[in-house]
């Protein structure tokens, strides 16, 4: 569990540390921007290996139940993972489209999304270390970014090509997951 607990602590701390402008600068300026993306990049990559692990480790020890999710929570879970899918793929700022623009910050709806649907279905001490923080992460940064006054992706009004891409990559990843999530993740999706 303690690793879990350090990687989630280094890999979000990481993602933190950009939402304070000032540091964050000053830091770029001191070591350059090429330099603070290599060691940004490996310092999540250290802390997102590490959740890996540590939540691996922690389902083979046995997990420890808080509580019992409702009888709904997987159903539900499944279908806003298809939600969490599409807002992930709707993430490219190259390719503006309807979605986007609703979302306003796709990738941090699909973060929100992703870890609501995760603790509806799970009731172990792992995935609520895990998933809130993840959710609670996404719930400050969303507020950092308004702060920052940064309004996020510009509403359109009609649906365009990077629509139907989202939709269709984010549907075809989310199938995919479905499948790939026993071997992956170890846990199956669908009991038939």
């Amino acid at each position: 569990m303690l690793i879990l607990i350090i990687g989630i602590i280094v890999f979000l701390g990481t993602h933190t540390f950009t939402t304070f402008r000032g540091p964050r600068e000053r830091l770029i300026e001191r070591v350059g921007p090429g330099a603070f993306k290599g060691i940004y990049s490996v310092v999540a990559l250290a802390g997102f290996a590490m959740i890996c692990w540590g939540f691996s480790r922690y389902r083979a020890e046995g997990l420890i139940q808080l509580w019992s999710p409702p009888a709904w929570g997987p159903g539900l879970a499944i279908v806003l993972m298809w939600f969490a899918f599409v807002s992930l793929a709707c993430s490219n700022p190259k390719a503006p489209g309807r979605i986007r623009g609703w979302l306003r910050h796709p990738m941090l709806a699909g973060v929100k999304i992703w870890a609501l649907a995760h603790l509806l279905a799970n009731g172990d001490l792992g995935g609520v270390l895990l998933f809130g923080s993840f959710l609670a992460w996404a719930v400050y940064d969303r507020i950092a970014v308004k702060k920052r006054g940064d309004i996020g992706a510009a509403r359109i009004s009609s649906f365009t090509k990077a629509d139907g891409i989202a939709l269709g990559a984010g549907t075809v990843a989310y199938v995919a997951m479905i499948f790939l999530h026993p071997w992956l993740i170890g846990v199956p999706i669908l009991t038939w």
